[in-house]
């Protein structure tokens, strides 16, 4: 069987998104500073963006998926388009029941409205022995964090200061985290951790 995995870029202060998320600007005011790394220095961090779609199944927040807010209304696919990079069962939390949505690639995103121990161990499930991926954000990382459900910790330090948003760690309680492997670039610092239990 896998580990559960959690790669997530945060900034030097903590945040995994700027403040003022929205349709327009989903990762919010300067959000996308973030994810520099990804997009200019792509064949630079191969190794770590193979490791962020690289996962048997995937879990993720509401949010993530998408801007809707309350009970599902017209026909939100996600912000990936028809071929989300996922190309596994992605398991959504949620309040609000839906039918899965199959998209291209292999992508399947299913809802989960019973909690994060319920969707993680759907994804377990799904993933066979290959790994699961927490995907994000914030506050499912810190659901999966404090309930002791995360076995590597995989953080992308981005070299900014966002200043308010979406942060990492809230309400998690104390962390003993190994340091594996870290390394870097002008743009962003990779560090790998094994969670403690």
């Amino acid at each position: 069987m896998g580990i559960v995995t959690c790669g997530i870029t945060v900034s030097v202060d903590g945040f995994v998104a700027g403040p003022d998320q929205s349709v327009e600007d989903p990762l919010g005011v300067d959000g996308e500073l973030l994810h520099r790394w990804m997009f200019e220095q792509p064949d630079l961090h191969r190794a770590e963006l193979a490791a962020i779609t690289g996962a048997g199944a995937f879990v993720m927040g509401r949010n993530m998926f998408g801007p809707v807010r309350g009970e599902w209304a017209g026909d939100w696919r996600g912000w990936w388009g028809d071929d989300p990079p996922y190309h596994a069962p992605v398991f959504v939390l949620t309040h609000h029941p839906r039918e899965p949505v199959e998209m291209l690639g292999g992508t399947t995103f299913h809802f989960v409205t019973d909690g994060v121990e319920a969707a993680v161990a759907r994804a377990r499930e799904a993933a066979g022995d290959r790994d699961v991926a927490i995907a994000g954000g914030a506050s499912v990382v810190d659901q999966c964090l404090a309930a002791g459900l995360v076995d590597e910790l995989w953080l992308h330090v981005a070299p900014i200061t966002l200043g308010a948003g979406a942060r990492l760690f809230d309400g998690v309680g104390r962390l003993d985290l190994e340091p594996v492997e870290s390394r870097g670039t002008d743009l962003v610092t990779h560090t790998r951790y094994r969670v403690r239990r």
